[in-house]
């Protein structure tokens, strides 16, 4: 049975990554020992991590004097460890609000860890529809960082510009379309994600930061989250998540293969334009976000009766077609369609869209 999981997350992995996971579960390059079974201080498994890094590298260009850790926490683990590394006790720093989880990370920082000042960059237009205005997006002098979140999951919203930020460093959340779009890492002083939505098994953390912002650590910054301590120790500090590092690797190889991250991105357009183009057809299901803001890989929209939202997320599970239903915060509907899902999942389900519409039109 064939299932369609437009889920945010964890969510769809590519097929060939999955098949090749299942094949060396058991045994990893004849070891007579799965990848899960393994020391992570073997000289077998530090190969395995050795080269994913080197792999994102790669993929991303990532320059020279940028770490990247593998880590656990995840993104609220994040929102908690970027003031902990890089905001002095006194000092403040800005937050760039297009959405729920950079709210999510500007509470974290101003309710716990020190002044944040809070940006709040969304309005809405005549028609209802929200977009960005990177107007607000102006940076205080002498803040110790700013902070953005470049894809909003929940509310469907993309950063396709970066606010200037001159030497403040702009800290940025790309859990949600990291890999789906090429980007320049030498503009940010740091890039966090979660693995569950592009790369990986839900439990491991990627960031990517450039190295003279490490070595400022609170002094009661728990070492976990201390990105010197983690870049000291090649992200072996503790235990590390080494089935979803293994299962990155192999994902990142699969993008390599496939032709890098402007393939990708040639793909990601693709489908959404498919997508949002049979939604703004019809006056049946509604898009409530501008044009230029509408993100490449959490398309939200609502029913224009929305008393038939059970009855379209039941037959669409019927019909294999899951992860449909949208964030409690926000409600209707939103189909996430990141790197793993193929064209062909998009077409699936702007078929079943067409045809729910018509039979209660």
């Amino acid at each position: 049975m064939k299932v369609w999981n437009y889920s945010a997350g964890p969510s769809m992995i590519p097929v060939p990554v999955m098949e090749k996971a299942q094949k060396e579960f058991c045994d990893f390059n004849g070891l007579g020992m799965g990848i899960v079974e393994m020391s992570h201080r073997s000289a077998e498994y530090m190969a395995v991590a050795a080269e994913a890094e080197q792999l994102l590298r790669d993929i991303m260009e990532i320059p020279a004097n940028y770490k990247i850790l593998f880590e656990q926490g995840g993104g609220r683990g994040q929102f908690a460890a970027v003031p902990l590394n890089i905001l002095p006790e006194d000092g403040f720093a800005d937050y760039f609000v297009t959405g729920h989880w950079s709210r999510c990370a500007y509470k974290e920082c101003a309710e716990r860890y020190g002044k944040a000042i809070l940006h709040e960059c969304v309005e809405k237009d005549s028609d209802g529809n929200f977009y960005i205005d990177y107007s607000k997006m102006q940076v205080t002098p002498g803040a110790a960082y700013a902070y953005a979140c470049l894809n909003e999951t929940v509310n469907g919203i993309e950063m396709f510009n970066l606010p200037e930020t001159g030497d403040i460093p702009l800290i940025v959340d790309m859990s949600s379309n990291i890999l789906t779009r090429k980007i320049d890492v030498s503009k940010f002083g740091a890039i966090i994600f979660g693995a569950q939505k592009n790369v990986a098994p839900a439990g491991l953390t990627v960031t990517i930061v450039r190295e003279d912002l490490l070595g400022r650590a609170r002094k009661y910054c728990p070492s976990i989250f201390d990105w010197s301590v983690l870049a000291a120790h090649d992200s072996m500090y503790n235990t590390p998540n080494s089935f979803a590092w293994y299962m990155a690797g192999l994902d990142f190889k699969w993008i390599k293969d496939l032709g890098g991250v402007a393939e990708l991105e040639k793909r990601n357009c693709q489908k959404a334009n498919l997508l949002y183009n049979f939604l703004d057809s019809t006056d049946f299901y509604r898009c409530p976000i501008a044009k230029s803001d509408r993100s490449r890989v959490n398309c939200v929209f609502t029913l224009k009766d929305e008393s038939l939202n059970a009855e379209f997320l039941a037959q669409a599970k019927s019909e294999h077609l899951v992860g449909l239903k949208g964030h409690k915060v926000l409600g209707g509907m939103r189909a996430s369609i990141y790197n793993a899902m193929p064209l062909e999942g998009v077409e699936v389900l702007v078929r079943y869209l067409d045809k729910f519409a018509k039979a209660h039109s």
